[in-house]
């Protein structure tokens, strides 16, 4: 792979700028996951990006294995990730959850493991249990003991790579200053673009060496159980909309290009064949200094997916400044 479209994380291993993102509404993510999944991977997507809640590791599974079958790639060609669901965060819990999704995809190990939340929930086969105020019902896990089961799973070669995601700059320090750590986490995947640039949190991440991977880059899907429809859309922003004129390309392009060349890993998510391909051109053309400055200068610091069926829990981490 091109070196310009990697970058190292601080175990050593390499991780692919642009990733495919996997989420979809559960009806969708069944029935069409394997098809695009396979497409991302013909027109030069690397790195897919999954997790067990969104219930298609087995479609994703199929298309990376139907990819390396016919000879498009080598299993070393692709970096997949997981994440730990909330039900799961128990140290006893953590590398069952790994194998059950190993088992699911049909592979060996997965490249990145991340803690999806920060936050413990009851355990269970159901993803969300909910109490009768309709909150989550949280467990009290020390998330330096997940951290801890995380780092076996590292060294049973389960997982090549370990993170976190959704996690403050508090949560992340308190496993960075965890006695005995073993390994830090190698990326902190977190919602980012250009309404909500995490300027701050990315930073933090830079001085620790710690990769932000970005996910809902191209603002939101629009779900109305996890987003709130007042906000504006970030693809129909006029700064964005000028910028993507003047180089020929689509706000969304210049909104993952934007992350790119600010050392951010931006995952791009589409269930659309056309803007699949259209998401692998982010390679061909580059923003001015001028342009970069522009789009740090639309930050707004909406936050289009709250979590907030989280918002009573005592880790919910999007209170925190960064």
């Amino acid at each position: 792979m091109d070196p310009k479209r990697q970058v190292k994380l601080n175990d050593g291993h390499f991780i692919p700028v642009l990733g495919f993102g996997t989420y979809a509404p559960p009806e969708t993510a069944k029935s069409e996951a394997q098809e695009v999944t396979q497409f991302a991977i013909e027109v030069g997507f690397r790195h897919i990006d999954c997790a067990h809640v969104y219930q298609n590791e087995e479609q994703v599974g199929q298309a990376i294995r139907s990819k390396i079958a016919d000879g498009t790639v080598k299993r070393e060609d692709i970096f997949y990730t997981s994440k730990l669901w909330l039900t799961s965060l128990r140290q006893e819990l953590v590398r069952p959850a790994l194998e059950k999704s190993l088992k699911t995809l049909q592979l060996g190990y997965v490249d990145l493991y991340i803690i999806h939340f920060p936050l413990a929930v009851k355990p269970g086969e159901e993803l969300f249990p909910k109490d009768e105020n309709g909150k989550l019902i949280a467990d009290s896990v020390d998330l330096c003991h997940t951290w801890e089961a995380l780092e076996k799973c590292k060294d049973a070669g389960l997982t090549k790579s370990i993170g976190v995601s959704n996690f403050n700059h508090k949560q992340l320090e308190k496993i960075l200053n965890k006695p005995g750590l073993k390994y830090k986490p190698v990326c902190n995947q977190v919602e980012c673009h250009p309404y909500l640039n995490q300027r701050k949190l990315l930073d933090f991440c830079k001085s620790h060496d710690i990769v932000l991977v970005a996910y809902a880059a191209l603002g939101s899907q629009r779900l109305k159980e996890w987003v709130n429809l007042d906000l504006p859309v970030l693809l129909e922003d006029p700064v964005l909309c000028a910028i993507a004129k003047k180089h020929k390309q689509t706000p969304g392009l210049v909104a993952l290009r934007y992350q790119i060349q600010r050392g951010v890993v931006v995952l791009a998510k589409s269930y659309n064949k056309k803007r699949i391909k259209e998401n692998i051109q982010v390679f061909d053309f580059e923003l001015t200094p001028e342009d970069m400055k522009a789009i740090d200068g639309i930050n707004r610091n909406i936050r289009y997916y709250e979590f907030l069926l989280g918002i009573n829990h005592p880790e919910y981490p999007f209170l925190e400044e960064y």
